[in-house]
């Protein structure tokens, strides 16, 4: 089936065939219909499965055709909640993008940025409002945002928004929207707790959807993991970096402070590199983004938070410099690469402390992930050859510490 074959606005279309999309993905064949019905719906589908469009799409084709000769007073029709700013910033972006030729109009709201243009944007009157929690409320308290005429809601990277702790929020986003609405709840992955809350805000008729439910990682990725001890690893990301200058890499580490290290250490062999986590102000974020997208820079080092939900185009490699100490988190991380029809790499450097980590994983997404062995002679050259061959034993007994903490803590609670 062609995007053509949908009943679905011309102008929607005209979009779609400028942005080069042809054939829907398996979320958007499944999805879309059910959506333009008014059904609720509830989709579990993994990062890079094309789910923005998923919806974005029919929402649109739904609140132009409302639009076109309607008397209803203006107001906020669809409600879009996710769990952070760099995702609200997207989700608006496709909006933006699909709409181009319609006469619906989206907004993105969240903190961390002065309110007053927020504020005079909302009264200028919008259609489609993708928020974050935190801002949203702190809007509507002010009786600068109405959402009583919201006829869809949107959920988007639900499982996330929970791990946040967010649950609350979103229940009591209830209290302002009509309680005759379609709402749409699209996470990641699925378990008791989340398939319980998502009936608890669904209809019973709700049609339910699960994409590649028992292989939770795109096909276009192939894995590698590397036992490297934990203060080689600086060197391996060096010998990666420079063996594929041309390439755009993202590389995943378990905290800020070992995001700043690590930018250090590459600084050290003058590779340059951009950090992104939760110490950053909006405007750095944004130039961030910015520079990594455009391939300004080709290598950016985040944590999970930071990078969560983002549409990164033409990543080529992910490195998952320490393993998530949660196994679904290396889903979401590798999902910012093999996006759409390319192929995409992810790499995996193991210390032995984290094997049980790497087991988790392997359990996770049930499948073993291929060794890359590395011999004596090659794993010594990888550290002679670097620019910068002075173990960091200070920072390596920091992150011990840190990471013995963690496991400490884990332990206490299970007991």
């Amino acid at each position: 089936m062609k995007f053509e074959d949908y009943r679905i606005s011309p102008d929607i279309k005209k979009s779609i065939a400028k942005l080069g999309f042809r054939r829907p993905t398996d979320i958007q064949f499944k999805a879309i219909p059910n959506i333009l019905k008014g059904e609720d719906l509830l989709a579990i589908a993994q990062t890079g499965t094309g789910k923005t469009a998923a919806f974005a799409i029919p929402v649109l084709s739904i609140l132009h055709d409302r639009k076109q000769g309607s008397r209803r007073p203006d107001g906020i029709k669809c409600l879009v909640m996710v769990p952070t700013r760099e995702l609200a910033i997207q989700i608006n972006d496709v909006f933006i993008e699909l709409g181009r030729h319609t006469k619906v109009n989206s907004y993105a709201i969240f903190g961390g940025v002065e309110q007053d243009a927020q504020i005079a944007k909302l009264q200028k009157g919008i259609d489609i409002l993708v928020a974050t929690p935190g801002r949203m409320f702190d809007l509507i308290s002010q009786k600068h945002l109405n959402l009583e005429r919201v006829e869809l809601l949107i959920l988007d990277e639900a499982d996330h928004m929970l791990d946040l702790g967010f649950i609350k929020d979103i229940r009591d986003v209830m209290r302002f929207l009509p309680k005759k609405r379609q709402t749409l709840f699209f996470s990641a992955t699925i378990d008791e707790k989340i398939k319980k809350i998502a009936y608890s805000l669904v209809s019973k008729a709700a049609i339910r959807i699960q994409i590649s439910p028992k292989d939770p990682v795109s096909k276009r990725v192939d894995h590698f993991v590397t036992y490297v001890e934990m203060d080689d690893k600086r060197f391996f990301l060096e010998r990666l970096i420079n063996q594929n200058d041309a390439a755009k890499i993202l590389i995943f580490v378990r905290t800020k402070v070992r995001a700043e290290r690590v930018k250090k250490a590459m600084e050290r062999v003058e590779i340059e590199t951009i950090t992104i986590h939760g110490d950053k102000g909006q405007k750095d974020r944004f130039e961030v983004m910015n520079q990594f997208k455009k391939g300004t820079i080709k290598v950016l080092i985040a944590t999970d938070v930071s990078a969560r939900g983002i549409d990164i185009p033409n990543v080529n490699y992910v490195v998952n410099y320490d393993l998530p100490e949660q196994a679904e988190n290396y889903v979401h991380r590798i999902g910012r690469t093999g996006r759409g029809t390319n192929r995409g790499f992810a790499i995996s450097f193991c210390s032995p402390a984290e094997r049980p980590l790497l087991e988790a994983i392997e359990g996770y997404i049930t499948k073993p992930i291929t060794v890359m062995e590395l011999d004596k002679e090659d794993y010594e050259a990888t550290i002679t050859f670097s620019t910068e061959a002075k173990p960091d034993w200070e920072g390596l007994k920091d992150e011990m510490e840190a990471f013995e903490k963690s496991k400490r803590k884990k332990r206490k609670k299970k007991g």
